[in-house]
């Protein structure tokens, strides 16, 4: 399958699951917070994958790869996808049977769209992050050519993509919604955690000039804390 058809069938397949996972287990199509959650990762999306599909096609390849090599990445990976799974469907579910509504009197208006807000600016700082950084692969893995950046973000941390996607999902409970969804997507952030501790280690081993990177960028996820 060419690059270009694979872009289409995985873009297809990740609107498909978001729309069944949200709209199937709402029991409506009137779910505004639904709407506006894909649109805010939907339009960056399908921007990124153009040009990029246009100028550098490589970008697109590395982030169409999901077939990790190291055993306990896939492991970590199986599991993401059930964390990431459960951000859908509990936020349907709960706007069907309306449990922040009963329990926590609602999520405020202004606080669902602060949420989709940041959502939208974590996904856009995703991009930026791989614009930056070429090599930014959807998995684990040290390419021939591949070099240390320490410019853009990872001014602030040495693992940017990981932040932001952290960002993202700190907030799309309340985006959707959905309080009730927040300690399952809370399950994220070990998910997180391990994954980028196991890929620090192999980048230490592998990418030449990234101990010196480490020593000169001591925060990993969050700026000034960890």
């Amino acid at each position: 399958m060419t690059l270009g058809k694979r872009l289409v069938v995985q873009t297809l397949t990740a609107l498909l699951v978001m729309f069944a996972g949200l709209f199937l287990t709402a029991g409506t199509f009137h779910y505004w917070e639904a709407w506006v959650f894909i649109a805010a990762v939907l339009i960056p999306l399908v921007i990124f994958f153009a040009y990029y599909y246009k100028h550098d096609p490589a970008v697109v390849e590395r982030r169409l790869q999901r077939k990790e090599m190291r055993e306990r990445q896939k492991w970590v990976m199986r599991f993401a996808a059930g964390v990431s799974s459960l951000g859908f469907v509990i936020p349907g579910f709960d706007h069907r049977f309306g449990w922040t509504r009963q329990w926590f009197g609602g999520v405020p208006l202004w606080a669902e769209i602060s949420a989709q807000a940041i959502v939208f600016v974590g996904y856009v700082g995703t991009m930026w992050v791989i614009d930056v950084n070429r090599f930014a692969s959807r998995t684990i893995q040290v390419e021939q050519g591949q070099r240390v950046v320490s410019r853009g973000p990872y001014r602030l941390v040495r693992h940017p993509m990981y932040m932001f996607v952290l960002l993202m999902w700190i907030a799309v409970g309340p985006a959707l919604g959905s309080l009730v969804a927040l300690p399952f997507l809370a399950l994220e952030i070990p998910v997180l955690v391990f994954r980028l501790l196991d890929e620090e280690r192999m980048l230490r081993n592998d990418l030449p000039g990234y101990q010196e990177y480490c020593r000169a960028t001591p925060h990993r996820l969050i700026p000034f804390l960890w």
